[in-house]
């Protein structure tokens, strides 16, 4: 697939560029985004030139993983990175990181809300999902606002700096937005 840019109300999301390298660098330095998400720990700045240079753009090409850079809307410093990825049978899997000096501001449940959208209308997904390390209550507030249900605990469930960790995992429907699925969904009965 061809990068696509998307818009929310406050922010503009677009595929990495090499101007994005410094302030991706910077960002990474932050011991929580090292902690809870899978980058390489400790972050040099060769990792961000990889990411930016050859792992965002192969995902795209690929059609493996769409990562986009998070800015304000008006123009401004990298607020984020989110990404779609893992596809499998009409299911994506959401990832992101914000920068420290960003949170709390509730940038990343609408970025969140607005891949979701692009997500269930243009590529067709028919259920979202998150998972994050058991313990990062960051980011699982932020599914939670956008109205993911989490559905439990995966034991080992995510591999993180080389072990084994559990996770949460959550979920988004597009019936959770009010978007109609491309395919019937019959919940269980008790």
């Amino acid at each position: 697939m061809e990068p696509v840019t998307l818009t929310t109300e406050r922010l503009f999301l677009s595929i990495f560029t090499p101007a994005d390298t410094d302030e991706t660098y910077q960002a990474c330095q932050d011991p929580e985004i090292q902690r809870w998400t899978t980058i390489p720990s400790p972050y040099a700045r060769v990792d961000a030139e990889t990411f930016i240079g050859r792992m965002v753009p192969d995902g795209w090409r690929g059609d493996a993983e769409y990562t986009f850079a998070v800015r304000p809307r008006e123009g401004g410093p990298l607020v984020a990175a989110i990404s779609l990825h893992h596809p499998r049978s009409g299911t994506w899997e959401v990832g992101f990181w914000t920068a420290k000096e960003h949170r709390g501001r509730g940038y990343m449940t609408e970025a969140v809300l607005g891949l979701a959208r692009w997500a269930f209308t243009d590529l067709r997904c028919t259920r979202l999902e998150w998972r994050a390390e058991v313990g990062n209550t960051g980011s699982r507030a932020v599914v939670e606002r956008v109205g993911f249900t989490v559905e439990g605990t995966l034991r080992a469930g995510l591999l993180n700096k080389n072990t084994l960790r559990d996770a949460w995992i959550g979920a988004l429907l597009p019936s959770d937005l009010g978007i109609t699925s491309p395919h019937p969904y019959l919940p269980a009965r008790d």
